[in-house]
């Protein structure tokens, strides 16, 4: 029979063992995460336990000597891992570019209807903006976008003012894209942080240039006037420059799908009603190729150049099951976009393992201006400026790029997918398409100097970036919100009300006036609540609450049975009673 000594030595025995694995467990944590205090330099390395308590301002200067020899002084075995770690990023980095094209193309098939119908209406100065920004995320490609405007300017099918309008609101709706990749980021709330800032500097770029631009393009017509005085009455016809990239990635994505870009087109300068008018899919004696099919297939197309149909082609199609072909489409490249990108940043994140920032801030703080030059050459080369900030967001989210490197970039970026708008214009041979297109690089260069060159300016969009990663600490989901809200709720609302005074009924416009006042009403009321009745600590609050019980769960155990019956197994073997049983004894007694 046990006594009670015995008992409390074996209690006591089970405590100290545990203690003892605890302690173990926490001296091989602290064998394999450092930390600045670590070493006699006080430098901070890459994947220390502080690495993101850093500040750039902190990070004293390396030499380019030093820089030298982290990169290029290796031995023998490590040049042979080095190179078997580049083949596999270059790899993962082609399928993630692959799962963006597919991305994109997916998604010229599912909405390209609607969009032809958005861009067929030629209506006021924020109806333009919001056609704008919701046809560039239905068809995840500002560049597609604007060679459909220059195009649609062209033939007369919407006026070179309303493009100038349509264009802006592309500007915006091009950094969707960055913002689905952000999100790749969710399970690290350090690096989901970083990435989603990196993603929304060039919303925020383009927020605000937009509101200044806009009124005063609609009151003055500044950039109307500058471009119109720049273009000829007639622009010799050129040739269409197709990028390197497209070279690489698009043989694999259209052997799978290639989108009918002509639908939207088509649809948009009214010379079909609808899509029903591309449909069944008819080819002659059933043979699938181009030649065959030509001028009978809907929202898919065939390759003109090689002559084959892609996978998702069928003959006798319907427009539902080509729709149904872009989802499936768009699905896979987003599955393929999160695997790459996971595997993207697992290789980035070892290869610079144990590297000082000293050396990755040196290697990578270039000069703003040079930043910008070089934003634009990638973009002119990939022909997509989603796809230079797509690539450059997952370095932010790792910490290789601060956000402040990124944002000279990103304005790169902008004034590069300006290029294929102007290709666009210069094919179509006309002088109102080519002004459209150099409104759209004017926008951009205006842009860039109002809010970069001026040190307390650019610190503007810098600023309500970080403001807006950092909202990813309260709640994880919140780039989810700020994506439909920002890009699908609040455009679809504005355009509904804009629309409203473009009918020619009294009625419609009194309607939409009265639904102004409320809306502005309701803003004022959220906001004095915001500000002044605890309206954002409430929400804050709720949402710290909610984010704190995730991470709670997230991080039990995934096998609670074995920690059930580990606790039953020490407390049959202690004879310990639960503090609750002993409270319920004591009640009785």
């Amino acid at each position: 029979m046990m006594t009670d000594d015995n008992i409390q030595n074996d209690a006591t025995e089970e405590v100290e063992s545990v203690a003892a694995l605890e302690l173990e467990e926490a001296d091989a944590i602290a064998n394999e995460k450092r930390s600045r205090n670590d070493r006699i330099t006080g430098s901070t390395h890459y994947g220390d336990v502080d690495f993101d308590e850093e500040n750039s301002e902190d990070i004293r200067d390396a030499t380019w000597s030093e820089v030298y020899e982290t990169c290029c002084c290796h031995t023998g075995q490590e040049w042979a891992v080095i190179a078997v770690f580049m083949i596999l990023v270059c790899i993962s980095l082609f399928f993630f570019l692959f799962g963006l094209d597919m991305l994109g193309n997916g998604a010229k098939v599912l909405t390209g209807c609607a969009a032809g119908g958005l861009l067929s209406e030629d209506a006021n100065p924020v109806a333009g903006l919001m056609i704008g920004i919701l046809v560039t995320c239905l068809l995840q490609s500002s560049s597609t976008t604007t060679s459909i405007i220059v195009s649609l300017v062209g033939a007369s099918a919407i006026s070179t003012r309303n493009g100038i309008y349509m264009v802006m609101g592309a500007n915006i709706g091009t950094s969707v894209t960055n913002t689905i990749v952000s999100m790749g980021f969710v399970g690290n709330g350090d690096e989901l942080e970083r990435a989603f800032s990196g993603a929304t500097v060039h919303d925020m770029f383009n927020f605000l240039t937009v509101l200044v631009m806009l009124p005063i393009e609609a009151v003055s017509g500044l950039l109307y006037r500058i471009t119109k005085t720049m273009t000829p009455d007639s622009v010799g016809k050129g040739n269409k420059w197709e990028g390197p990239l497209k070279k690489i990635v698009s043989p694999l994505t259209k052997t799978i799908i290639i989108p009918n870009k002509s639908v939207s087109k088509d649809i948009a300068t009214k010379r079909v009603e609808s899509c029903d008018n591309f449909y069944p899919v008819n080819c002659t004696n059933g043979v699938l190729d181009y030649n065959s099919c030509k001028g009978n297939y809907g929202l898919i197309a065939c390759d003109k150049k090689t002559g084959k149909c892609p996978a998702f082609f069928q003959n006798g199609a319907t427009q539902k099951d080509d729709e149904i072909s872009g989802f499936v489409v768009l699905f896979i490249g987003l599955v393929v976009l999160i695997a790459c990108l996971v595997m993207l940043v697992t290789l980035l994140q070892k290869m610079l393992l144990g590297t000082s920032t000293r050396i990755l801030y040196k290697a990578t703080n270039v000069n703003g201006y040079i930043g910008i030059v070089v934003g634009m050459g990638l973009t002119i080369l990939v022909q997509s400026s989603s796809i230079t900030t797509s690539v450059l967001t997952p370095l932010v989210g790792i910490g290789v790029l601060h956000l402040e490197q990124m944002f000279p970039l990103t304005l790169g970026a902008n004034i590069g997918t300006t290029f294929t708008g102007l290709m666009a214009a210069l094919v179509s041979g006309s002088s109102d398409s080519l002004q459209v297109a150099l409104a759209h690089l004017f926008f951009n260069i205006i842009g860039i100097a109002i809010w970069y060159p001026i040190p307390r300016m650019r610190q503007v969009p810098l600023n309500m970036a970080k403001k807006l990663g950092a909202a990813t600490r309260i709640w994880r989901g919140f780039p989810l919100l700020y994506l439909f809200v920002g890009f699908f709720i609040i455009p679809i609302m504005l355009l509904s009300i804009s629309l409203l005074f473009d009918q020619d009924s009294k009625g419609f416009k009194v309607l939409g006036s009265i639904i102004v006042i409320l809306f502005l009403l309701g803003l004022g009321r959220i906001g004095y609540k915001w500000k002044y009745k605890g309206l954002k600590e409430s929400i804050i609050k709720k949402m710290e609450t909610r984010q704190r019980r995730n991470d709670a769960i997230r991080s039990l155990p995934d096998n609670m049975e074995y920690c059930k019956s580990e606790v039953q197994r020490l407390k049959e073997h202690t004879g310990l009673a639960d503090e609750e049983d002993v409270e319920d004894v004591e009640d009785v007694n």
